[in-house]
């Protein structure tokens, strides 16, 4: 059964354009350091699953696309380079602690989808990311919430 999520990015780490530039529009999503997400992405996220970008710390705050997953979960080569800002003292090679998924660029969305109208929209009253404390970097998204932002994105 295909699952969907939304990932954030701070576009000064990684943006939508960057994506948009990536070879094939692929690129590994490597320094999550979130143990929740990190389970997500090692054990929840299946090749063709939905994945919508979120751009965060921009103004606007928006989903700006949609991508889908096509390698499943598999060390994050990052935590093993003491010159990467993802790298981790403590992780071991032979029991990773931290992983990644690939994704590739599907659709960009003629409107980005800004959090101002998330909000608004009451289809979308329950999705995690405008719920209080949801700081998530990687969130589940239900098939309505994903049908719905998929129709606000492309009218």
């Amino acid at each position: 059964m295909k699952n969907y999520w939304l990932f954030k990015s701070e576009p000064s780490e990684f943006s939508w354009d960057d994506l948009k530039k990536s070879k094939y529009q692929t690129t590994f999503w490597d320094g999550v350091r979130n143990y929740q997400a990190r389970n997500f992405l090692r054990d929840e996220l299946k090749k063709g699953d939905g994945v919508l970008f979120y751009q965060s710390s921009t103004d606007p705050l928006a989903i700006v696309g949609y991508c889908e997953v096509v390698k499943e979960g598999y060390p994050d080569h990052t935590q093993f380079d003491k010159k990467n800002d993802h790298y981790d003292e403590k992780a071991n090679p032979e029991n990773p602690t931290w992983f990644m998924v690939d994704i590739k660029l599907v659709k960009e969305f003629k409107n980005p989808i800004t959090l101002e109208s998330i909000k608004a929209n009451p289809k979308l009253k329950g999705m995690k990311l405008i719920q209080k404390g949801q700081r998530l970097s990687i969130q589940p998204v239900t098939k309505v919430e994903w049908d719905e932002i998929l129709k606000m994105g492309v009218p």
